[in-house]
């Protein structure tokens, strides 16, 4: 365990003779944790605080004696001699005109974010430069000793290969935190940026330390940065986000922040191995390793930025050389900027309705919570996903969404807004999912008609399930399921660049029908089945409606269809037809001859009902085994509500190319629990699948 505090700097070889002379601008805020920091090093003796400047001047008895006041840091910067350091802690949009003025005298120590954009931070790298000039940027987080610690844990192997990074902020701030100044919570003031948001502000330590284990420093380092931005409160800036990074080396960042939670909690950066995980509480500099090897725990001390920054300054001086590096150089926020840039320069971000907000609290104490939040976070940085892709509620649609038209009982589709407020089944095609889990169309979410919620996707325990739909993990050594990959040499899921997606080619729509024409791709783009889908939506009753799906499955090559079972994973036997449910209470599985998990799974039986309470209410489903085949009944209750119909349990299905292999589909939607003479009965009375693939509407 490394606990070392950073050590004094005359205590260090190479000391120059004399204290730096160091002034501060800006002494609240932030700028009370500098005094108190310079009042420390001042009493080793390391610098003297000559002067400072703020507009409202300090409490008589703050600052040390001898130390000059102005109200402007330009009178500060004129009447104050030979300074070696200026620290510049004062509102964002103060940062670039202030460093530059500064830059002249001294050498900076500048408070995050560095400046409001990109262009500006060029500015400053081009004028310290000139000047010959060094700037350390605040973030505390980069002297923290565990950065040396996770770079052995990457090195070793023992959480694999890193294939993610993400950093998790739950924290909360009510009202009076936006009105403590005219800059809080604004893109921009009076004309000029601020772009004090939850990722550029109270929340960017995450971002700048999940770049900095990812090796992101500078500009170039980062390929492409995408914003989801929300705000609950009243301001123009967002308090709710994801930013999602891919660095130059292709290595994916998803940073899930709110200052809208039930309650703070520290935030952390988690590493996402093959092999395990590695989770950094970067204000408390705690590390947790899980692996094979067990969960182990590590704490670390840190050095301080500005004693780093002073140390740097002593050894240019006696050695005209650099040194030890700066811990936060200013060329080394360059990934960072390019955050800052994204979310300055994209559009204003969307009020989250009140529907989903809970206020804690009176007055200015008042806060705003987020319905859901956390869960929300959390699944973004499993999945990889924003907001508006987790198809959060009060986010933004995402594109490639389709609400399919539900049929009446005699085959007309209904009229009137009633089924557009209520839609019962949307079709998504999967392209904006994650290349890890396998893009492909399914259906989410898919409702009751008394509107509960039968399907979940991108869940935080298995992001790759995605609602309803067909999946395969093995064709031809492809994963079209997403995840790792069971392998029958080790004996257990690996994690593989092995992931396919399925491409919709076309689709047709006739007669409340949707016909999709499908083509299953290997990483390398080839082809290896070409699908015909056919989805079909029909109401039962008042309490009831029935989702045919029919999928015909025909190789482009010889083509092997198998998965976890066929290659040695006793009893995971899944792929073909799945359907994840969200979470739920009380449920209960059951055949007409078997009942719960362990009797369930594994077996064949001409249907199989889900029953349980859901969110939104109690509702139920029953299952048609296709006709085509005895396929056993996949079935998990304990560790994830889920269900299918296995294609290859125990065997593939091999096919020449031009071969093919159907299955069809029945599901009945029913609100309220089902009995398993009512489950009987639906399939007695309603039984037969929807059809064949067949040709759409106007296609010979």
């Amino acid at each position: 365990m490394d606990t070392t505090a950073s050590t004094s700097l005359h205590h260090r070889p190479g000391s120059r003779s004399g204290p730096f002379r160091v002034a501060l601008i800006g002494v609240h805020g932030f700028g009370q944790h500098h005094l108190d920091n310079l009042a420390r090093l001042q009493s080793a003796g390391i610098l003297r605080l000559v002067a400072v400047a703020d507009p409202n001047p300090p409490a008589a008895g703050t600052l040390p004696e001898g130390t000059a006041v102005f109200s402007t840091a330009d009178d500060l910067l004129a009447q104050s001699e030979s300074l070696d350091l200026v620290i510049i802690a004062t509102p964002i949009q103060t940062h670039a005109p202030l460093a530059l003025a500064a830059l002249p005298h001294a050498d900076l120590y500048l408070e995050k974010p560095p400046v409001a954009s990109l262009s500006d931070f060029d500015r400053l790298r081009e004028a310290a430069s000139a000047a010959g000039r060094s700037i350390q940027v605040g973030f505390q987080s980069l002297g923290s000793h565990a950065f040396k610690a996770i770079d052995e844990l990457r090195s070793s192997g023992e959480i694999g290969a890193v294939i993610g990074i993400s950093a998790t902020g739950r924290w909360v701030r009510d009202r009076a935190y936006y009105k403590r100044s005219r800059w809080a919570g604004k893109r921009s003031l009076d004309g000029v940026d601020v772009v004090d948001g939850v990722a550029t502000n109270p929340l960017a330590h995450a971002i700048a330390t999940a770049l900095h284990i990812a090796g992101a420093r500078t500009v170039d380092d980062v390929a492409s940065v995408e914003t989801d931005l929300y705000r609950a409160n009243r301001i123009e800036s967002d308090d709710t986000s994801v930013i999602r990074i891919r660095t130059s080396a292709g290595l994916p960042i998803t940073c899930a922040l709110t200052l809208c939670a039930r309650e703070s909690v520290e935030p952390f950066i988690t590493l996402q191995g093959t092999e395990g995980t590695a989770v950094f509480h970067y204000t408390e500099d705690r590390l947790t390793v899980s692996s094979a090897g067990g969960v182990r725990h590590e704490s670390f001390g840190r050095d301080d930025l500005t004693e780093n920054l002073l140390e740097y300054l002593r050894n240019r001086e006696a050695t005209q050389d650099k040194g030890a590096a700066l811990l936060s150089g200013l060329e080394d926020s360059g990934a960072f900027m390019r955050v800052v840039e994204a979310i300055r320069t994209a559009e204003p971000p969307a009020e989250i309705p009140g529907e989903y907000l809970t206020w804690v609290g009176e007055g200015d104490a008042a806060r705003a919570v987020v319905t859901g939040i956390e869960d929300a976070l959390e699944r973004a940085t499993a999945a990889h996903a924003t907001f508006s892709e987790l198809a959060v509620p009060w986010a933004r649609p995402v594109p490639g969404t389709t609400v399919l038209p539900v049929r009446n009982h005699d085959g007309g589709t209904p009229g009137g807004d009633a089924l557009d407020r209520n839609a019962l089944v949307t079709l998504r095609n999967g392209t904006v999912v994650a290349e890890r889990l396998s893009p492909r169309p399914y259906l989410h979410p898919v409702r009751s008609l008394a509107g509960v919620a039968v399907t979940d996707h991108l869940p935080a325990d298995h992001p790759w399930h995605l609602g309803a739909g067909i999946a395969l993990q093995d064709v031809n050594g492809v994963n079209f399921w997403g995840g790792k990959t069971y392998r029958r040499a080790p004996g257990r899921y690996e994690e593989r660049a092995d992931h396919g997606r399925i491409v919709e080619i076309s689709s047709e729509s006739g007669d409340g029908i949707l016909h999709q024409h499908l083509s299953w791709r290997g990483a390398d783009g080839r082809a290896l089945l070409r699908e015909r889908r056919r989805i079909d939506a029909r109401i039962v009753d008042g309490r009831t409606w029935r989702l045919d799906l029919t999928t015909e499955l025909t190789a482009v090559v010889d083509a092997s269809l198998s998965g976890p079972g066929p290659n040695g994973a006793d009893g995971s036997g899944y792929g073909g037809l799945f359907w994840r449910f969200p979470p739920c209470a009380g449920p209960d599985v059951f055949t007409s001859e078997r009942h719960g998990e362990a009797d369930v799974h594994g077996s064949a039986a001409p249907w199989l009902a889900w029953t349980a309470e859901f969110r939104d209410g109690p509702a139920s489903l029953v299952f048609q085994a296709p006709p085509e085949a005895a396929d056993p009944w996949f079935v998990r209750l304990s560790d994830y509500p889920g269900v299918g119909s296995a294609l290859a349990w125990d065997s593939a299905i091999e096919l020449a190319a031009g071969e093919s292999v159907a299955r069809s589909f029945s599901a009945w939607i029913v609100d309220g629990k089902v009995s398993p003479d009512d489950a009987a009965g639906l399939v007695s009375a309603q039984g037969g699948t929807g059809g064949q693939v067949g040709t759409p509407p106007g296609r010979n």
